[in-house]
């Protein structure tokens, strides 16, 4: 990655389409057919769909931005997303400006080893089965690395075997075999699945037992990615709220999210909305990463904040991040779709570790942006804003009649679909008067 980029696009939100896909097809260095792509043009079409899943009839397009400001381990980054929710993007790009402000994203992940389980029944003797599987463990891992193909010649690869057992369960006792495998870039779903059926047979003659479901699990928190930031006090100011009492609130909200899971869920929505809108842009698996994600903030039982917010000696606002993220820059949609692989392009990560740490980044800009806005002003002063571009143009608004509405609603504070239709239909009137 070039450190000589700055993605601090300075009223990048002020430009035309035209000219934000310039700017970033310079800054990526894309080609003429990148861009191509990006504008639509010979770019994903109900052929290349028809190759992806059954039944296509259609392609569902959502919207492609690029959230800018964003400084992770001193590199600079554009983050392209993918969202139909207003606010999204412009309130992350404000908050990756925040963090900017005290030094950027401090990241760290860990090695992106997934989890394969093989469930076994009918096990007449439960302690031996165990220890008959980890007494051939150096076995059972060979055995699965011949299935890694080029993942293993890639460094990747069997790791361990694991053994649980879950007893008295309706169905008996359970003997759950682990078998944990390093996947390298991929996200590494059909190299997990592969190898613990190959293994199912083995785990059979040494237990004695019956090999029903062995399949990958989604809540990869061997997995994990982590982002740190700062924010000086003083970027928090706003109006008549003062940088330390924004401090303050933004910690109370919190503790909130800590302790109580009808607060988390919202809080760790939000986390999500920028995450996922990643994770969506590369053609990664979003809903792998939502159920990791939501699994891990109740691993201990009790429904939590995936964040958390303190102060330091100086006053000033810290926050973190940890959540599984099991991402790939290599196979499925990622290699297929041509707008994951142009998004790819821009964001210019060298690995899968390197990408999750970049969407861990995200969540924690999201979720600074949402707490600002929660503690200060609430939340709909920015979103209902944003929201009303959404309502004009479902009013009936074209060209310039979309500002307009959008300007009268928000200084009478009455943004409604009904308000926009009414004003829709005094600007037609007043067309066809003149």
């Amino acid at each position: 990655m070039d450190t000589k980029k700055s993605s601090r696009l300075a009223e990048f939100y002020k430009r035309s389409i035209e000219e934000r896909l310039h700017i970033v097809a310079d800054w990526s260095n894309l080609s003429v057919d990148d861009i191509e792509v990006l504008k639509n043009i010979g770019s994903f079409d109900t052929t290349q769909a028809n190759h992806m899943i059954e039944n296509v009839i259609s392609i569902h397009g959502l919207p492609l931005g690029i959230a800018t400001n964003f400084l992770i381990n001193h590199h600079d980054y554009l983050i392209p997303m993918v969202i139909e929710e207003p606010s999204v993007v412009a309130a992350v790009s404000n908050a990756a400006k925040m963090f900017r402000a005290g030094g950027g994203f401090t990241t760290s992940s860990d090695d992106p080893v997934m989890i394969g389980q093989i469930q076994v029944l009918d096990v007449l003797d439960i302690e031996t089965a165990k220890n008959n599987i980890l007494a051939a463990k150096a076995m059972l891992l060979a055995e699965a690395d011949k299935t890694g193909g080029s993942i293993v010649k890639r460094g990747g690869g069997a790791r361990d075997i694991e053994v649980r057992i879950i007893p008295n369960t309706s169905i008996g006792t359970m003997l759950i075999v682990h078998l944990l495998f390093d996947t390298r870039d991929a996200m590494g779903a059909n190299a997990i699945n592969t190898a613990v059926e190959h293994l199912a047979p083995f785990i059979e003659e040494l237990t004695g037992g019956r090999v029903n479901l062995r399949i990958l699990s989604n809540l990869t928190d061997k997995r994990k990615a982590r982002a740190e930031g700062m924010i000086p006090a003083s970027e928090l100011t706003r109006g008549n709220i003062t940088g330390e009492q924004a401090v303050k609130s933004i910690i109370e909200a919190g503790i909130f999210a800590e302790v109580d899971p009808y607060r988390a869920v919202t809080h760790n929505k939000g986390i999500m909305n920028g995450i996922d809108a990643v994770v969506l842009a590369t053609g990664n698996d979003w809903r792998a990463i939502e159920a990791g994600a939501h699994a891990f903030a109740a691993r201990d039982g009790q429904y939590r904040s995936l964040t958390r917010w303190w102060q330091d000696d100086d006053g000033n606002l810290c926050g973190a991040i940890e959540l599984p993220l099991a991402v790939g820059i290599v196979g499925g949609a990622t290699r297929v779709h041509p707008t994951a692989q142009v998004a790819m392009k821009i964001l210019n990560v060298q690995s899968a570790q390197e990408l999750a740490e970049v969407m861990a980044a995200v969540g924690l800009a999201q979720n600074l942006a949402a707490m600002r806005a929660l503690a200060t002003e609430g939340i709909q002063q920015g979103h209902m804003r944003m929201h009303a571009k959404q309502l004009a143009v479902a009013a009936g608004a074209v060209g310039d009649q979309v500002a307009q509405i959008v300007q009268q609603m928000s200084d009478e504070k009455n943004i409604r679909l009904e308000r926009a239709k009414e004003l829709v239909h005094q600007l037609n009137g007043a067309d066809h008067d003149s």
